[in-house]
């Protein structure tokens, strides 16, 4: 685990600084393994080609899809935030929890690097490699917190277009926040499939 990987929330100078210094000198302990699935790679240069490349809900959605873990260097404001996503165990790997992000914050979160995990989660095999229990967080909070708050204003791409929906999970027995018209209208979609239209976009 490198020192950046270790901390919490880095000042964007400092880890531009860092990932310069790794790139033009030769100290393999700054050096970092960026080697992700060629499917997931797949998906991050249609982003890129969309211009969603550093939509944060977009490119962990394409994670979830996949199964496909990823660590993710995230802009907060002026710090670096670094979240190492794991789909298959619904959890996250970060310094602080992403649901303590403010609204302001969570809206203008956006993608500045990707790379491989360098963290696994709890039960790996690689136990060298298992942070501290009470770095890694349930996921489904968050995925919630990033489509309710998060930049986009719209239905994420796979998802949008003439179709029906249903929900298929309760967010309430989840202990996620439906303000408004929202809690009816999900519940009125956990009963029956109804048309798309346009509106944010929560989990399904």
């Amino acid at each position: 685990m490198t020192e950046l990987e270790a901390s919490s929330l880095w000042r964007l100078s400092a880890y531009d600084a860092l990932r310069d210094s790794a790139a033009t000198t030769a100290n393999a302990g700054l050096r970092r393994q960026t080697v992700l699935s060629t499917t997931l790679q797949a998906e991050l240069r249609l982003l890129d080609r969309r211009r969603d490349g550093t939509d944060v809900l977009e490119t962990v959605a394409a994670c979830v899809r996949l199964r496909e873990s990823a660590l993710i260097y995230l802009q907060h404001e002026d710090k670096v935030w670094p979240v190492t996503f794991f789909p298959t165990q619904m959890l996250y790997h970060s310094p602080r929890r992403l649901t303590g992000a403010t609204r302001r914050g969570m809206a203008s979160l956006r993608i500045i690097d990707i790379e491989a995990p360098g963290v696994q989660p709890p039960g790996h095999w690689m136990h060298e490699r298992i942070a501290r229990a009470d770095t890694y967080h349930p996921l489904m909070p968050a995925l919630w917190a990033l489509a309710m708050h998060g930049s986009r204003a719209g239905l994420l791409r796979e998802i949008a277009g003439p179709a029906g929906y249903r929900v298929l999970r309760n967010p309430v027995g989840q202990d996620l926040a439906t303000p408004g018209a929202l809690g009816p209208a999900i519940e009125q979609l956990r009963k029956e499939t109804r048309p798309c239209a346009r509106s944010r976009a929560g989990p399904a």
